[in-house]
């Protein structure tokens, strides 16, 4: 039996309510093999996911990005002509991909090439939310490294 007990998170975090609702979620749902695809690391703040997209049309391919979620899905459009296949190897099937963002991560681009497509992903943390110094006993410090920071 694989059922683990969150309790315990919720006693000496706050605000990490999200992040075991996303465990929880995570292992509840199977996840989707096709079409297969990488995420690359391609620097600190830089990702990329590249999706084999065999058989597909650009027109076929939806990309929704919403809060923290990515969905791609693809939707084949039914041929006119009716074929007979010796072997079918190419998978021309409808997909629905989901992919959880973390905060503060936008994407920038999307490209299809040769049947890959390939989303590039930025994290772009706001001035506001990096971290800052404070001075002990310094309110007026506080201040300067604040207005520093909006500025």
């Amino acid at each position: 039996m694989r059922t683990f007990d969150l309790a315990p998170l919720y006693r000496s975090a706050i605000g990490f309510d999200r992040l075991a609702n996303l465990l929880e979620s995570q292992r509840t749902e199977a996840q989707p093999s096709y079409p297969p695809y990488n995420i690359e690391l391609v620097s600190e703040d830089k990702y990329r996911i590249v999706m084999a997209l065999a058989g597909f049309d650009r027109s076929e391919v939806d990309i929704i990005t919403e809060r923290d979620s990515l969905h791609i899905s693809g939707r084949k459009q039914k041929e006119d002509t009716q074929r007979t296949y010796l072997h079918r190897g190419i998978a021309a099937r409808d997909f629905e991909q989901r992919f959880q963002l973390a905060n503060h991560v936008k994407v920038t681009t999307a490209s299809f090439d040769n049947g890959m497509l390939t989303i590039e992903l930025v994290r772009e943390v706001p001035e506001a939310l990096k971290p800052r110094r404070i001075v002990i006993d310094g309110g007026e410090n506080v201040q300067a490294l604040e207005q520093r920071q909006a500025a």
